[in-house]
């Protein structure tokens, strides 16, 4: 970990090293040959891709799990584990159904009524990653807001091992979701099946869920075919705390970010040299209990912590960052998070740990990374719904606002926009 006292605003980009240095041209490329492959032969080339890439041989049919996979993945899983899956899908299903919004209807002047409809995108995929450790939580934060939506057809692809095996308790979370349509299918392969269809996997019209950098770079690549849910990147969190702050708390935290992966970030900002230290040497004491030391110890490397001189000063820098995850530990923390304007999700005091929004607090932990906070919300309801606007004008309505219109079209050469007032205007019907 790299320590930082007192730096210069001018300075903080390259403390905290984010440059987007862009994707690979091999990678690029990698994934591109992919999608083109999949777009033009379909099933052949998943198949194929499947059997190089995964290491099982399956036919078409192969590709869906069945129905008798999906129900016997429950008997597989130790009863604590399901009864904790429940209990979070529970808080999860809480919290995003009460994001439902109503139709709007406005009359914006006499005989002119605008309406805006809420609609359900019909088809979404949802990328769930699977190998040494399924992320079976990521399917509960994207199929419980997909359902409740009303998405007509949710489709979910997850890597299968070599055996061909997918993970029970990625079935297991689908299942109590209520999603069955499920494909053995991972990686840069995935993504372009779901994005372009095969006569097995269908076309559908948004894409969700983390991956590698292979998945990133597929989701961005797709995009004049279908939507995405955002751009993404390495885990990341920033802890702003002062004196009042457990500094092994902090460290916990720190820690667990750390874990995500060789490219993930922590960063912790004080007003306090004394809990920098203790932050500083908890975090040591702690990392030698973790199974995950090998991937900490290279994640600690673009990791900072930053004595700053005053509260605002905090503010300021996590604002800059723009973080996926942000911690806030002071001692007036309701107060500070009203200067918070670019984060992803946002954990109150001592005792919100991060671990809860990544599992089961309620809130989705399908976050914007690498500064895409300043412009991008997490998923929520929102991410799964289309807004329609609707207008119904009125004869009387359109005498009153038709001199509007045509002023404003004739000031911008488009008279065949004015005629279409004008035309209204002079009918006996």
């Amino acid at each position: 970990m790299r320590i930082f006292e007192f730096p210069e605003k001018k300075d903080w980009p390259a403390i905290v090293g984010r440059q987007k240095t862009g994707v690979p041209q091999q990678l690029k490329e990698t994934v591109a040959s992919i999608l083109d492959d999949v777009r033009k032969h379909g099933d052949a080339k998943v198949l194929e891709y499947v059997r190089t890439l995964d290491g099982f041989d399956t036919d078409a049919a192969g590709l869906k799990v069945s129905g008798d996979e999906i129900a016997t993945a429950a008997g597989r899983l130790p009863e604590e584990l399901k009864t904790a899956i429940k209990i979070a899908a529970g808080n999860i299903r809480r919290f995003h159904e009460a994001q439902k919004q109503d139709d709007l209807t406005v009359e914006t002047m006499a005989g002119v009524t605008c309406r805006q409809k809420n609609v359900p995108i019909g088809r979404v995929g949802l990328y769930i990653p699977g190998g040494t450790a399924p992320l079976f939580s990521t399917v509960l934060m994207l199929a419980i807001p997909a359902v409740i939506a009303g998405c007509s057809r949710i489709v979910l692809c997850t890597p299968a091992g070599r055996d061909g095996s997918v993970s029970p308790v990625i079935l297991y979370a689908a299942s109590i979701c209520g999603v069955t349509e499920i494909y053995r299918i991972g990686g840069a392969v995935a993504v372009g099946a779901m994005a372009y269809g095969t006569r097995t996997v269908p076309k559908v019209d948004k894409i969700f869920g983390p991956g590698n950098s292979y998945v990133m770079e597929a989701k961005q690549q797709v995009l004049q075919d279908c939507a995405i849910d955002m751009p993404a990147g390495p885990s990341e969190v920033l802890i702003m705390a002062d004196d009042s702050a457990e500094a092994a708390f902090v460290a916990s935290d720190f820690l667990s970010q750390l874990e995500h992966g060789k490219d993930s970030q922590a960063i912790l900002l004080t007003t306090s040299a004394k809990l920098m230290e203790d932050v500083v040497s908890e975090v040591e004491s702690q990392k030698q209990k973790l199974s995950r030391r090998d991937i900490i110890d290279v994640s600690m490397d673009r990791s900072v912590a930053v004595l700053l001189g005053s509260e605002q000063e905090m503010v300021d820098f996590s604002n800059f960052y723009a973080p996926e995850h942000l911690i806030i530990a002071t001692r007036d923390y309701l107060n500070t998070i009203e200067g918070i304007v670019n984060a992803g999700s946002v954990f109150l005091g001592n005792y919100s740990t991060e671990s809860a929004g990544d599992y089961a607090s309620g809130t989705n932990h399908t976050l914007p990374t690498g500064g895409w906070a300043v412009s991008y919300s997490g998923v929520n309801l929102s991410a799964f719904m289309k807004k329609i606007t609707i207008q119904e004008i009125s004869k009387a309505g359109l005498r009153t606002l038709g001199p509007v219109i045509e002023t404003m079209a004739m000031a911008e050469g488009l008279d065949a926009h004015a005629r279409s007032v004008r035309i209204r205007l002079e009918s006996n019907r």
